[in-house]
C-alpha cells in the first residue's frame, strides 16, 4: 500500500451541546475532498480520541468513510493501551472500509514497556489486522518513542508498512530510513520538518497543520517531488512559522480556530482542554493575514 503524500489528522467538530457534530465533520471532508490531500487519517492526536467515546469513535469512522472522495486513503487510528482492543479497532476499521490502521504505541505501564513488549504488541497486531499496520511513535504525548532498532525490526513483518514519527526528530527519522527495507514507509508527523524529512527519504507526512492549511502542506510535498528546492525552503520556512504559532503554541484549540476562519468547522476542543481567550483569538488571526495573503483567504 502506498500511503506517500499529504494526509491531515483530522479534527473533530462538536456540536453547542459538547457532542461530535457528523455534519460539521462531513462539511469539512467535502471541502478537503477539492484539495490534493492523498487522504485522511481519522481518531489520531489531533482528533482528540483519548477524549472520545467509542459510539462517537464508530461515528466519526462512519462518516468520514462515506465523505471521502474517490481515491483518497483512509487510515483509522486504532491504538489502545491493551493488544485485544488494539485488534478489535482495527478489525472494526477495516470492516469499515479503511485501508490501513494507525497503531500509537501503548504507554500507561511506561516502566515495563521495554522494545521487547513493543515489539511483541505490534507483531500481534499485525499478525491479527485484515489491513496494513502503521506504526505510531508521538513521544510528546505517550512518552515512548520508537526507535530505529524496534522499527528497523518491526519493519520484517509483511503486515507492516510504515511509521508515523511524530517526534520531529530528523536524525532519528534518517536512522529509520537508513535501516529499513526499500518499501517500508516512514512518515513524519510534525510539520516543522517536512522539507528536511522529504529530502532523507520520507515518503509524506501526517499533519495537524494539513486541517488548518491543506494547500500550502500539499504545495510544499509537491515542491520537493518536482525539485523546486528554492520555492520549498521558502515554504517550508513559512510553514515552520504556522506550526510554531498555531500547533505547538496554541494546540489542538489554535488549530480549530484558524480552521474556522478559513472556512472549515474547527469549533472548540472538548473539556479538559480549554478554549482559546479573545486576545488568543486576536492573535492568531492577525497571525494568519500577515502569514501569507493566499493562506488568510478561504
Amino acid at each position: 500500500m502506498d500511503v506517500s503524500g499529504i494526509f491531515p489528522a483530522l479534527t473533530t467538530p462538536y456540536a453547542n451541546d459538547g457532542s461530535v457534530s457528523l455534519p460539521d465533520l462531513k462539511h469539512n471532508i467535502q471541502r478537503y475532498n477539492g484539495t490534493d490531500l492523498a487522504g485522511y487519517v481519522v481518531l489520531g492526536s489531533t482528533g482528540e480520541s483519548v477524549l472520545l467515546r467509542q459510539a462517537e469513535m464508530e461515528g466519526i469512522l462512519v462518516t468520514v468513510k462515506e465523505s471521502a472522495g474517490k481515491g483518497k486513503k483512509l487510515i483509522a487510528g486504532t491504538g489502545a493501551e491493551s493488544t485485544l482492543e488494539t485488534i478489535e479497532r482495527t478489525k472494526r476499521a477495516a470492516e469499515l472500509g479503511y485501508h490501513a490502521a494507525l497503531v500509537k504505541t501503548p504507554h500507561y505501564y511506561k516502566p515495563v514497556y521495554k522494545p521487547e513488549v513493543l515489539i511483541a504488541h505490534y507483531r500481534r497486531v499485525a499478525d491479527e489486522s485484515p489491513i496494513p499496520v502503521l506504526l505510531y511513535s508521538v513521544p510528546q504525548f505517550t512518552g515512548i518513542a520508537l526507535e530505529s532498532p524496534e522499527v528497523v525490526a518491526l519493519s520484517e513483518h509483511s503486515n507492516i508498512v510504515g511509521i508515523k514519527d511524530s517526534s520531529g526528530n530528523v536524525q532519528r527519522v534518517g536512522e529509520m530510513i537508513a535501516g529499513v527495507p526499500p518499501a517500508f514507509q516512514v512518515l513524519v508527523g510534525a510539520a516543522a520538518t517536512i522539507y528536511p524529512s522529504l529530502m532523507i527519504g520520507a515518503r509524506g507526512c501526517i499533519l495537524a497543520l494539513a486541517s488548518a492549511l491543506p494547500e500550502k502542506c500539499v504545495a510544499l510535498f509537491e515542491l520537493v517531488r518536482q525539485g523546486h528546492h528554492e520555492k520549498a525552503r521558502a515554504l517550508q520556512a513559512v510553514l515552520v512559522r504556522a506550526s510554531k504559532v498555531i500547533t505547538s503554541e496554541f494546540g489542538i484549540a489554535g488549530l480549530k480556530h484558524v480552521m474556522d476562519l478559513r472556512g472549515y468547522r474547527g469549533g472548540l476542543p472538548r473539556l479538559p482542554l480549554l478554549p482559546l481567550q479573545p486576545e488568543q483569538k486576536t492573535r492568531l488571526s492577525e497571525f494568519i493575514v500577515t502569514l501569507e495573503p493566499a493562506v488568510a483567504r478561504a
